[in-house]
């Protein structure tokens, strides 16, 4: 739609090119795609806003601006109801090879992204919640117990969040860009101190950064998980340099580095799914190093690796302060002995 300006087909031809141009496509197996059923999309969204969508291909321009204005930040196109399909149906394939072993693990390089999209809402280009209906699959079709979304997308990605918030089978873990509520999508929900309901209290981990303009690779995760069956990202590299989304200044190759960290988990069974990332330039370098982690290339030497700010250092402790009640490993956090 030319009135989107960001999420673009392009996003996908530069990725891809760059991953055949440096010899990493050759390197991978090549899963065909599928389009998810209604079975798949119903596992997260309502059956009243998959019957709204599925009129999409017929509506007029006039209708789909109608259509488009009751959700938030999102375009609609005659065409989006079946890339949305794609999109999903991809990312399904690559949970099913990675579960049954065929390959370790994967990137499934697809669009419209997913991880604002809610039961009953589009939103911030988002239609189908890829990730977040992948956990429901693989808890459902092989009964997995502990899945962890790990959510690197500069914007929270509350979708993901509100279909799990009662859940501790899956956890989800996403750090954001939020400026005290000022950035998008502008929610109370992705401060650190929203931590779930319910059973799922403590299973919704939400890192914000407050002060943002300056952040350069400082950010570190490090996390104690010892039981689990799948990771998933919703990988998003709007927070790579000269992203007009994330304002940011991450190098890419900092996304070799996360992706390394993961893959020691679940038995390395890892599955990316793209989500923004709006420079073409350092996109495509972002998901080559992505992909080159997956492959297990050493990872680069980091670059420009500069202390946390006190911002950061601040969301941090609050975040730790928030769960410590929850996770046992926090519970001592902060306290030395002599």
């Amino acid at each position: 739609n030319p009135a989107c300006k960001i999420e673009v087909p392009e996003r996908l031809v530069v990725s891809y090119g760059a991953l055949v141009e440096n010899g990493l496509a050759d390197r991978c197996v090549s899963i065909p795609v599928r389009e998810a059923t209604d079975a798949d999309i119903l596992l997260v969204h309502s059956e009243e806003y998959l019957e709204a969508v599925k009129k999409t291909p017929y509506m007029t321009l006039e209708e789909l601006k109608e259509f488009t204005l009751q959700y938030g930040d999102v375009y609609f196109h005659p065409n989006i109801y079946h890339c949305a399909k794609l999109a999903l149906g991809a990312t399904l394939q690559l949970v099913d090879n990675v579960m049954t072993g065929k390959v370790r693990n994967g990137l499934a390089l697809v669009r419209p992204p997913g991880h604002h999209s809610m039961r009953s809402a589009a939103s911030g280009f988002c239609i189908f919640n890829n990730v977040a209906i992948a956990a429901q699959y693989v808890k459902q079709k092989y009964g997995v117990k502990r899945v962890l979304i790990v959510d690197w997308d500069i914007h929270h990605g509350q979708g993901v969040q509100y279909s799990f918030e009662d859940d501790p089978s899956v956890l989800y873990f996403s750090w954001h860009r939020y400026e005290h509520q000022k950035f998008w999508p502008n929610l109370r929900e992705s401060d650190f101190d929203v931590v779930g309901k319910e059973k799922g209290a403590g299973s919704t981990i939400n890192v914000p950064w407050n002060k943002v303009k300056n952040h350069r690779n400082a950010v570190h995760i490090h996390t104690n998980i010892h039981i689990l069956d799948l990771v998933l990202v919703c990988a998003g590299f709007d927070s790579a340099i000269g992203d007009p989304e994330g304002e940011m200044c991450a190098t890419p190759d900092i996304f070799a580095h996360l992706t390394h960290l993961l893959m020691n988990l679940a038995g390395g069974k890892l599955c990316a799914v793209l989500e923004g990332g709006y420079n073409l330039k350092s996109l495509a370098q972002s998901v080559c190093q992505t992909v080159h982690s997956l492959l297990g290339d050493p990872a680069p030497r980091p670059a420009n690796l500069e202390g946390p700010c006190n911002s950061a250092l601040e969301s941090l402790q609050c975040v730790r302060s928030a769960h410590r009640k929850y996770w046992s490993c926090l519970k001592h956090a902060g306290i030395t002995s002599t």
